[in-house]
C-alpha cells in the first residue's frame, strides 16, 4: 500500500516575514477552540475519499503552527489515528518559531503526540536575523533548539543562507556552530526572492537583496562537501540527514506520493479510481473559516491532474531528490519510459548533467548548481 501523508495548515504568525510568499496572516486574537472544531470538521470530510488508506505522517505547517494550542494538535492527532490505519511509528512533525516556545509548550506538543518538531531559526547571527525579520534573537533560538533536543526524539531548524555580501568564511563559522546544535537533520535554504514580498519590492527598488549566483554557486558547493563531511550527506537540494533521520513527510511530496491537505489554502494529491486528483482549500482563513462551518468542508477545488501535469510534477519533484526520479514512478504516473518522457534527455547525459542507473534518473553534482533551468528544458524539449 503506498504511504499517504497528512498536511495541516496553521495560517497564523506573529508577524509576516520578508521572504515570505507563504500563506500566513497577522491576527490580533485567534479563537482557538473555534478554529479546533472547524478543522476537525474538515479532516472528517477529508477522509471520506481515502478510506483504508494507510497514514505514515502528519504536517502541522503555515504560518507559525506553534501558536496552536497543544490542545488542539493533540485533538487532531487523536482524531488522525481513529480514521486512519496508522504506521506504529507515524511520524507527527510541527513546525515551530523559536519566539513562540517555552518548556511548557514544548512538554505540550509531545504529551499530544509530536514526535519530531522542526524549528525556523533561520541565522545564528543577530544582524542577519534582523534582515531577515525574524522576532527572535540567537541566543532564544538555541535556548529553543536546546528544549527540543531534550524533549522530542527528533528535531530539525532551518537557515537561510546567500544573503547579501555573506562570505564563505563567515558562512563556514555559521554552520560549523550549527552542527554543534543538530541531531540528524538540518534544512538549508538559499534566499530566494519570491514575487509580491516585501523583499521583492526592495529588490525591485535596486537593493541587493540576494548573493551574486556566482558566490551563491561556491557557498552550494561547499555546503554540501561539509555536511557530507559532517555525517550529514544532502538527501533533498536543500535538506541533509543522517542515515535514518529524513523527513518521512517531505519525502512524501518529492516522491510524489498522496497526501490530504486541510486548513486554508492547503493543497493535497489524492488518488481516486485510479486517477491522481490535485485539491485546494480556499486560502483566505476567515473565507475558509465560514465554508467550514456552513457545509462541512472548504474544498475550493478538486481536479484530475492531466498527464502532462503528471509528468511535471512527478519530474519537479522527483529530481530535486539525491536519489534521483524513480523511474518505476514515472512510468506508473505517465505511462512513459524516459526517452518518450524528455526528448532533451540524451543531450543533458553527454553533457555530464544528468545520469541514469536501473532504477533511477539523477541529477550529477554539475546539474543541480543550475537544477531549475535543466528541469525546464527537460519539460519543454
Amino acid at each position: 500500500m503506498r504511504p499517504l501523508g497528512l498536511y495541516i495548515h496553521w495560517p497564523f504568525c506573529p508577524s509576516k516575514c520578508p521572504y515570505c510568499d507563504f500563506n500566513s496572516h497577522v491576527r490580533e486574537g485567534v479563537d482557538n477552540k473555534r478554529w479546533q472544531r472547524a478543522l476537525l470538521q474538515e479532516l472528517d470530510h477529508a477522509a471520506c475519499g481515502t478510506t483504508g488508506r494507510k497514514l505514515t505522517s502528519i504536517f502541522f505547517g503555515g504560518g507559525t503552527p506553534s501558536l496552536m494550542d497543544p490542545e488542539t494538535v493533540g485533538a487532531l492527532i487523536t482524531k488522525a489515528k481513529m480514521l486512519f490505519p496508522c504506521d506504529a511509528d507515524l511520524e507527527v512533525t510541527l513546525e515551530a518559531n523559536p519566539g513562540t516556545m517555552s518548556f511548557e509548550k514544548c512538554e505540550g506538543f509531545r504529551q499530544a503526540g509530536v514526535n519530531r518538531l522542526s524549528m525556523g531559526v533561520q541565522s545564528l547571527q543577530d544582524e542577519a536575523l534582523a534582515f531577515l525579520g525574524r522576532r527572535h534573537s540567537v541566543s532564544q533560538a538555541l535556548e529553543a533548539v536546546e528544549m527540543a533536543a531534550a524533549i522530542f526524539p527528533r528535531f530539525s531548524f532551518d537557515l537561510i543562507y546567500a544573503r547579501p555580501d555573506q562570505t564563505e568564511a563567515a558562512w563556514r563559522e555559521e554552520l560549523t556552530r550549527a552542527l554543534g546544535f543538530a541531531h540528524g537533520h538540518l534544512s538549508l535554504y538559499q534566499l530566494t526572492i519570491e514575487p509580491q514580498t516585501a523583499f521583492a519590492t526592495r529588490m525591485a527598488r535596486g537593493e541587493m537583496m540576494t548573493l551574486a549566483p556566482d558566490p551563491a554557486a561556491s557557498l552550494y558547493e561547499f555546503t554540501e562537501a561539509l555536511m557530507a563531511e559532517a555525517g550529514l550527506p544532502s538527501y533533498e537540494v536543500s535538506n541533509y540527514a543522517a542515515p535514518g533521520q529524513e523527513c518521512r513527510h517531505n519525502l512524501i511530496y518529492w516522491n510524489f506520493e498522496d497526501y490530504i491537505g486541510i486548513g486554508p489554502g492547503a493543497h493535497g494529491r489524492i488518488t481516486q479510481g485510479g486517477v491522481k486528483h490535485a485539491t485546494y482549500r480556499f486560502k483566505a482563513p476567515e473565507t475558509w473559516l465560514t465554508a467550514v462551518e456552513e457545509r462541512g468542508h472548504a474544498m475550493d477545488t478538486l481536479l484530475p491532474l492531466t498527464p502532462q501535469e503528471r509528468l511535471q510534477e512527478v519530474t519537479l519533484m522527483g529530481l530535486r531528490l539525491t536519489q534521483g526520479l524513480s523511474l518505476a514512478r514515472l512510468h506508473a504516473e505517465t505511462g512513459l519510459e524516459p526517452e518518450e518522457a524528455f526528448p532533451g534527455l540524451e543531450a543533458l547525459e553527454k553533457e555530464g548533467l544528468v545520469r541514469r542507473t536501473g532504477t533511477h534518473l539523477i541529477v550529477t553534482p554539475e546539474g543541480r548548481l543550475r537544477l531549475n533551468s535543466l528541469i525546464a528544458f527537460l519539460l519543454r524539449a
